[in-house]
């Protein structure tokens, strides 16, 4: 193949790419949710759990997770997960812990995984998922 058949062959390429990235931008596509206000964080927990209905939220402060509790105690964790919100209803063997910040809860779900929230209430939901 010779230089300018390569040249016209790359060129053709990243226009197509181009072009398909332009496309997914239109469509909105992919991107970072983000939990703007409880009624989204309620949306979410009651899609994660048929019947989940929250009573009391808190958001991370950039909006990627937040805390839930509905009026039995149960309390959900919520977490970005790729372009969409995933959770898990906390159990016995949950951990959390207190930083300056914020909280650290441990679902103890290897797959979920440790969730980091910089929220305004950390002592109230230590409290809670403490006594779970």
């Amino acid at each position: 193949m010779d230089a300018q058949a390569l040249f016209l062959q790359t060129g053709g390429s990243l226009i197509a790419i181009l072009a398909l990235y332009f496309v997914a931008r239109a469509l909105k596509v992919g991107g970072k949710p983000r939990l703007a206000d409880e009624a989204q964080v309620q949306a979410c927990a009651g899609e994660v759990e048929e019947g989940f209905d929250a009573q009391r939220v808190s958001i991370a402060r950039d909006g990627t997770a937040a805390l839930a509790r509905d009026a039995d105690g149960r309390i959900m964790v919520i977490k970005r997960h790729g372009n969409r919100f995933a959770g898990r209803v906390l159990t016995r063997s949950a951990a959390v812990r207190e930083e300056v910040d914020g909280l650290v809860v441990d679902t103890a779900e290897a797959r979920f995984g440790a969730v980091r929230l910089s929220i305004d209430d950390p002592a109230y939901w230590a409290d809670a998922i403490n006594r779970l």
